[in-house]
């Protein structure tokens, strides 16, 4: 099994990452503005460059300012039974997120590239979380012919 780790700090609470973390107007803030869903059950991302497609995350764990934990339920093989966590703590005047999405069965391209573009929507959120203004899709970095 293989995972993708990043780690970004942001200038603002745990409360404040948190709750872009586990509204619906705070996930369309930062990752796509397709976002819908039920917040403490099954929330859908959808993005207009993949024909509509993408994932389905049901929320397995909410931690106030601490911990947003959730499993791939629905969207690509590779995503399927992932696990997503977003774990927060306050040093400085930073909130440190450590990012993880475990459980990649093997590393392929897709991959590599999932890996860039969660760093490209980590930094969203930090900008989202900062400033008010995120770059959600479909207004994201293009990395690469996969968008």
């Amino acid at each position: 099994m293989s995972d993708i780790l990043h780690r970004v700090g942001i200038i603002a609470s745990p409360k404040d990452v948190y709750d872009a973390l586990t509204t619906i107007d705070g996930l369309a803030g930062w990752w796509t503005e397709d976002t819908t869903g039920d917040v403490d059950g099954v929330i859908a991302f959808r993005f207009a460059t993949a024909g509509g497609d993408g994932f389905d995350m049901l929320v397995l764990e909410k931690t106030p300012g601490e911990l947003v934990r959730w499993e791939v339920v629905a969207g690509p093989e590779e995503w399927i039974g992932t696990h997503v966590s977003f774990q927060l703590s306050q040093t400085d005047d930073y909130t440190i997120i450590l990012f993880k999405q475990e459980g990649w069965r093997e590393q392929v391209e897709f991959m590599y590239h999932c890996s860039t573009k969660w760093a490209t929507f980590l930094m969203s959120l930090k900008h989202y979380v900062e400033t008010g203004k995120g770059e959600p899709a479909p207004n994201d970095v293009q990395v690469s012919n996969w968008h």
